[in-house]
């Protein structure tokens, strides 16, 4: 993967992190309620889910285009019409509701927050579908290699992890702000446009 790849890749990962989701809403609810410290438990486990649907994605994207080249023009084909669906979507998306959480003395398990985390990722199965779409516009399996494979999860950690915690450290005003303001409609508006150029990008470059 050249620098252009790389950067272009962290760029729309770090975007789409952005985007208030279920994640972030568990994210921000866990920390307000039960503190910082399952804040982080519950990213650690969002990282880990993350990171296991990529290495799927990888995988499979790699013995596919090895085995079956006109399979893999396909599947780029229908990533790139999956991005660009996924962008239109962002962008007409509707406000979420404002994250409500009650600041409680009871200790959360950490291990029970890190499982929530994994499990709440795990159980979006539309993750994988979507690193399927999104990696042949940045990556070209035909020269794929092990430091390539360990740059995308480098990547992962800093965009998806990094967000998480910002967060996890600012949960108390987000979920304070997220009552009177409209805090996801512009980031829907700018991930959706990054959609929209990665499945066009993807669908010209195929």
């Amino acid at each position: 993967m050249g620098m252009t790849e790389v950067a272009s890749l962290f760029f729309v990962m770090l975007t789409l992190a952005l985007v208030p989701s279920s994640s972030v809403a568990l994210v921000v609810t866990r920390s307000v309620t039960h503190g910082i410290s399952n804040g982080i438990s519950v990213s650690l486990g969002i990282v880990l889910g993350d990171l296991v649907f990529i290495l799927m994605a990888i995988i499979g994207l790699s013995v596919i285009s090895e085995t079956i080249g006109w399979l893999f023009v396909t599947i780029k084909y229908i990533g790139a019409t999956y991005l660009i669906w996924l962008g239109f979507t962002l962008i007409k998306s509707k406000p979420t509701p404002a994250i409500t959480a009650k600041k409680t003395d009871k200790k959360g398990s950490l291990f029970t927050s890190f499982l929530s985390g994994l499990f709440i990722t795990l159980g979006d199965i539309k993750a994988i579908f979507f690193y399927i779409s999104l990696f042949p516009a940045f990556v070209n399996f035909e020269t794929l290699n092990i430091f390539d494979v360990m740059v995308i999860m480098l990547v992962t950690i800093m965009t998806v992890g990094g967000v998480k915690l910002f967060y996890v450290f600012f949960a108390n005003k987000i979920a304070t702000l997220s009552k009177g303001y409209d805090l996801d409609n512009k980031a829907k508006k700018v991930a959706g446009s990054f959609m929209l150029t990665a499945g066009s990008y993807l669908m010209i470059k195929t």
